[in-house]
């Protein structure tokens, strides 16, 4: 199976790499991270220019058009850059309406939208007490027609505060659908704060707010799934950035530090040590582009394998690579003035989002022919 990029694909990653290199340096990411916003709408409108935010978009709504793997070009420079931009929470939601929407009206509207940057999304997967379930929804939708409502509580949904629309789960007649709700809607309480990887989240109430159903072909419980794997597959691969780019911060820095007069990346202890983080990040790396090439698998099973079993290797690889990068950098390891500590985090925290390491494997192992199944 042929992993590597093709021309157009390498051209984007150079191009994006070029830019975050010039404009979006660790000092520059600490200063958005620092800043009331949390984000930044001149890199926005970068991203926008560059072609990022278009990318996932459908050509009818103004699109690229790009699949999982466009998208591996794209996350895996943001991770390696540590970027906090809203960027992952907006494609997942131009996922959301891909799948769940008509492909029309206010849905394509929204999405020509998102193409151009004009508005970002966010998808409300989780409620306080679930934990990992996306099906454990206890968010009610009242009413039909036009204008259903929504009470229920979502929370840690990832840069809901800086989403203009939000894709809620919520349940109606007892089944699950999903629905579109603007920021500016009557009965939200939104409470914004920062993560310990210096991304935002929110806590979203909903009391009788005013919501539209997304009512495409596939809406419910399984498009819920869908969105969540296609996530799961973009959080991998930004940590495939991530591993990368700590992957090279620990080879500098034993390079530079003395100890018994010599830099200790001599040391053959260290150098087998710093092996063994490459391979991790290597064997997460070949999952990762499994489970993109798989996501589009007209087999759902097929697809929750591939999913799941790169996001269990990945996480595995996130906490061995993390600490042993954290222990070769000494006490620098954990301080905010070194980028290893904040791709450490930032590796943390996408170890658990959508699921941890035991969730799927758990996931993989209760699909159907387990003992047989190859990823």
């Amino acid at each position: 199976m042929d992993f590597n990029f093709n021309d157009e694909q390498q051209q984007f990653a150079d191009a994006l790499r070029r830019y975050l290199d010039k404009s979006y340096g660790f000092e520059a990411r600490q200063a958005i991270v620092r800043s009331e916003a949390g984000i930044s709408d001149t890199h926005w409108a970068a991203f926008t220019e560059l072609g990022l935010t278009a990318l996932p978009v459908p050509e009818a709504q103004g699109g690229f058009n790009g699949g999982p793997i466009d998208m591996l070009v794209v996350m895996q420079e943001l991770g390696r850059a540590l970027v906090v931009e809203p960027y992952w929470a907006t494609a997942v939601g131009i996922e959301a309406l891909r799948l769940a929407g008509s492909g029309q009206g206010e849905d394509a509207a929204l999405l020509e939208r998102a193409a151009q940057g004009e508005i970002k999304l966010s998808v409300a997967f989780h409620e306080p007490h679930a934990r990992y379930d996306l099906f454990d929804v206890t968010t009610t939708a009242s009413g039909s027609g036009e204008q259903p409502t929504l009470t229920g509580t979502k929370s840690v949904v990832l840069h809901g505060a800086q989403a203009h629309y939000w894709i809620v789960p919520a349940r109606l007649n007892g089944e699950v659908a999903l629905f579109v709700v603007a920021r500016e809607a009557a009965g939200v309480t939104l409470t914004d704060y920062r993560t310990i990887d210096g991304q935002r989240a929110a806590t979203l109430e909903f009391n009788g707010t005013p919501a539209r159903r997304l009512e495409g072909k596939h809406a419910g419980a399984a498009a819920l799934e869908h969105i969540a794997d296609y996530g799961t597959v973009l959080l991998c691969a930004e940590a495939i950035g991530a591993l990368d780019a700590l992957n090279l911060a620990t080879v500098d820095y034993t390079k530079t530090r003395q100890q018994f007069g010599q830099p200790i990346a001599r040391f053959q202890a260290l150098q087998h040590r710093m092996v063994e983080m490459l391979i991790h990040a290597e064997q997460a790396r070949s999952v990762t582009y499994l489970a993109a090439m798989r996501y589009t698998s007209a087999d759902p099973d097929e697809r929750r394998r591939a999913v799941s079993a790169a996001k269990a290797r990945v996480g595995q690889a996130a906490r061995f690579v993390g600490q042993q990068a954290v222990q070769l950098h000494g006490g620098m390891g954990v301080t905010n003035e070194v980028a290893a500590a904040h791709l450490f985090k930032r590796l943390a925290i996408i170890e658990t989002t959508l699921g941890d390491v035991d969730h799927h494997l758990a996931r993989f192992a209760a699909l159907p022919a387990f003992m047989t199944a190859e990823v």
